[in-house]
């Protein structure tokens, strides 16, 4: 599950870095280097965009062929995407094709993420002891910390070690042919899992098969709509801490990139140890008292640290290892929040939905949004996207408590 998790969010990691990094330079070269920054987040949204009709395209792929043949196209599909953006020519080569062959590869990846759902979260949901459900729903999103490292840690020695020409030449590529091999590992990873007995006779036992889509939209879609906004905050925390302030230290600081990413690096391990201390207290307090918890935090954050990247390293990283604490308690828990609430003939279906909007709604915009904000109205307005997904989330688990009392 860990490994699935990481290569899916590697590959998430290194197009957001290199939008920050390379294709303002290498893709609109045209425009000032902010405006290409806004671009290149614009064409990061384009993922999410499509991740609902992925998910779409490969549930009919997994009714009509098996989950292990879905899982093999869609990672050999996000594979295959992510690495051929090592290939892309640059501007100044072939011209508006640049961004085109771009926005193809990420339509790619996003249509690949909507077909890597594998069901876990659905199947945990009722096939584990209640008292321990924040504890399993903890353990595969750990990925994406994990993810992050990875990531930072390729871009940071390259960045780094490299002359500025060479990096631009070469070095950014190396990060997206890497993405093919771990998606290899995952894929091999997965199948071990998807493709056993057991696993097929839980699913086949539990009724968790793909359902069509606007069937479970319309005998699920008030659920899937809340459980939609119920992870906001936690999802735009996400690109918060992770995407957005590479690129404000990027485009307005004279920090060295290769040392604050060093600097993401140890908040992601903080966001780890933030998770499994997530899984331990939902289970012991109840998953809508941690999300309810945590968006308030959230709020409180979005009012005061966006200004610590102003403030050196020790504000770059007091910044990043309270947000990815508090990220850690939140995400953990934040995907799957209403499973339990689907009807189990949908569930598998609704699920997969459900997680595609959520990231679509709180994270697909967050740095577009927080980036331009800032650079229309200082560093503190960023917080502002921050705190309409705090609230939104509270709203919505206020919603979900009154119409059926609980989250699973």
């Amino acid at each position: 599950m860990i490994i699935g998790r990481t290569s899916e969010f590697f590959d998430f990691f290194v197009f957001a870095i290199a939008s920050v990094l390379v294709f303002p330079r290498h893709v609109f070269p045209f425009v000032d280097p902010v405006t290409g920054t806004l671009y290149s987040f614009g064409f990061f949204a384009i993922a999410f965009l499509a991740r609902p009709f992925g998910t779409a395209l490969f549930m009919k792929i997994d009714r009509a062929h098996g989950r292990g043949v879905k899982l093999t196209t869609a990672l050999f599909t996000l594979g295959t995407s992510t690495a051929g953006m090592a290939f892309l020519p640059s501007y100044e080569t072939i011209g508006i094709a640049a961004p085109i062959l771009l926005a193809l590869f990420r339509i790619g990846q996003g249509l690949a993420m909507g077909g890597v759902w594998d069901g876990l979260a659905s199947l945990l949901s009722v096939n584990v002891d209640p008292k321990r459900r924040g504890w399993y729903a903890m353990i595969p999103q750990l990925g994406a910390p994990l993810g992050l490292v990875v990531a930072s840690g390729l871009f940071a020695y390259f960045y780094g070690n490299l002359t500025r020409a060479d990096f631009y030449d070469w070095g950014w590529r190396y990060p997206f042919f890497v993405a093919m091999a771990i998606n290899v590992v995952a894929l091999f990873a997965r199948l071990r899992i998807v493709v056993t007995e057991e696993y097929q006779n839980q699913f086949e036992a539990r009724h968790l098969q793909p359902t069509p889509i606007f069937q479970t939209i319309r005998e699920e879609g008030m659920t899937i709509v809340l459980g939609a906004f119920v992870p906001l905050a936690s999802f735009a925390l996400f690109h918060m801490v992770t995407v957005f302030p590479l690129s404000w230290v990027f485009l307005y600081t004279e920090e060295s990139i290769s040392h604050f990413l060093v600097i993401e690096m140890i908040g992601a391990l903080f966001g780890v140890a933030a998770m499994v201390v997530g899984g331990w207290l939902s289970d012991r307090h109840g998953r809508q008292l941690m999300l309810g918890a945590t968006a308030l935090a959230i709020a409180i954050f979005s009012g005061f640290a966006p200004l610590l990247l102003n403030g050196g390293d020790i504000g770059e990283l007091a910044f990043m290892i309270i947000g990815f604490s508090i990220l850690g308690l939140c995400f953990g828990q934040a995907s799957g929040s209403v499973a339990s609430n689907f009807g189990v003939k949908n569930r598998y279906t609704a699920s997969a939905l459900t997680s595609d909007f959520a990231w679509l709604l709180g994270a697909g915009f967050a740095p577009l949004a927080a980036l331009s904000l800032a650079s229309a109205f200082g560093l503190g307005a960023s917080g502002g996207y921050l705190l309409s997904g705090a609230v939104c989330t509270l709203i919505a688990l206020y919603v979900s408590y009154q119409k059926r009392g609980r989250l699973d």
